[in-house]
């Protein structure tokens, strides 16, 4: 289920970079809660959550639905008003589409006065994991004073860590965010925007690019301006925000895994292959001739270069020249990274 940016007809001011603090915010509240998925962050995280007050690591676990799976709207451009001024309705609609983790087949325009909807959304955050349902029955029963609650937090989350972590993470996104501008400016837009996922895609056809996503949205920025917003500790994730009646973001991480959810599925699949299996078990205590592997595993020549060769293709196999000789030997490294690399491309 594709993210495709559709570029055609769209002029290169349709496509902004911005840095966001709020955003960032998110991206941080989010590793605190998750940080078992984010290793590289996880010392900070819980320093920060043991030294924190009683009243922040509440908070924490009370809105962790509005930065787990679905990143709450209300922390990024495009609302055009501050959060605190924010119309109730408007509230009450966003935070409930966090509440259920997504946006299909739900309805929450007219949440505090209509029954049938406040009834959906019991009945779909019911089904998710608490804090979702509490979160929820909060909203519904006065949506006011959650909102008041919210900001009281965000407040809370300054004052407690992010004044520091802004304060050393704002130049970093800066700078990020200036060369993203600059190969906006010297390549085009499809070039930068494939240069922020190792899942982009360029397919035949008009011109645009696709991210490979869980779920599915077509983005015009002939139609609508496209932001894109860099992240440092949103890393590994690849967000893109497409809610109606809003402009649609794409909050990236400034370090891209390398590794994208094709190459670390084909990796995966490569090695089901018992005789690929058996040619690794050899070439993983010593590297090998084409001509040795056939012998030792009975196989003809032509067979088992092809089996290296989709092996070299996915970065699997090392290449050693020495004199008329081609040794093959595994690249051990490669191996051991494809766990990582599979937690990390699912996660983006």
């Amino acid at each position: 289920m594709p993210v495709v940016i559709v570029l055609e007809g769209a002029a290169p001011d349709r496509l902004t970079v911005a840095v966001s603090p709020l955003a960032e915010l998110a991206a941080s509240l989010h590793v605190l809660t998750e940080h078992t998925h984010h290793t590289e962050h996880a010392p900070w995280a819980e320093e920060i959550t043991r030294a924190a007050p009683a009243a922040f690591r509440a908070g924490l676990r009370r809105f962790a639905p509005l930065w787990t799976a679905l990143r709450w709207r209300g922390f990024y451009p495009g609302l055009n008003t501050p959060l605190a001024r924010l119309p109730m309705d408007r509230f009450a609609e966003l935070t409930a589409y966090a509440c259920v983790s997504g946006y299909r087949g739900f309805d929450f325009g007219r949440l505090p006065h209509d029954p049938a909807q406040a009834a959906a959304l019991r009945r779909a955050a019911s089904a998710l994991p608490a804090p979702h349902p509490a979160l929820a029955e909060d909203l519904l029963r006065d949506p006011e004073r959650l909102r008041d609650d919210l900001l009281a937090f965000l407040d809370l989350c300054r004052s407690v860590y992010f004044a520091d972590l802004w304060a050393a993470t704002e130049p970093f996104l800066t700078r990020a965010a200036h060369l993203v501008r600059q190969r906006l400016a010297d390549e085009g837009a499809e070039a930068a925007l494939l240069s922020l996922s190792p899942s982009s895609a360029r397919p035949d056809g008009p011109s645009r690019v696709v991210f490979d996503k869980v779920h599915h949205a077509v983005i015009s920025p002939a139609r609508t301006p496209l932001l894109l917003i860099p992240t440092r500790y949103g890393a590994p994730h690849l967000l893109v925000k497409d809610e109606p009646g809003l402009p649609p973001v794409v909050h990236f991480p400034v370090d891209a895994p390398e590794i994208g959810v094709t190459l670390a599925r084909s990796r995966m699949l490569a090695l089901t292959d018992p005789r690929r299996v058996r040619l690794c078990r050899l070439i993983a205590r010593q590297a090998m001739t084409t001509a040795d592997l056939a012998d030792r595993l009975s196989m003809t020549r032509p067979q088992v270069s092809r089996h290296l060769r989709a092996l070299r293709d996915l970065g699997l196999v090392r290449v050693e020249r020495n004199g008329r000789y081609v040794h093959y030997g595994l690249d051990t490294a490669a191996v051991e990274r494809i766990g990582r690399d599979v937690v990390t491309a699912l996660q983006y």
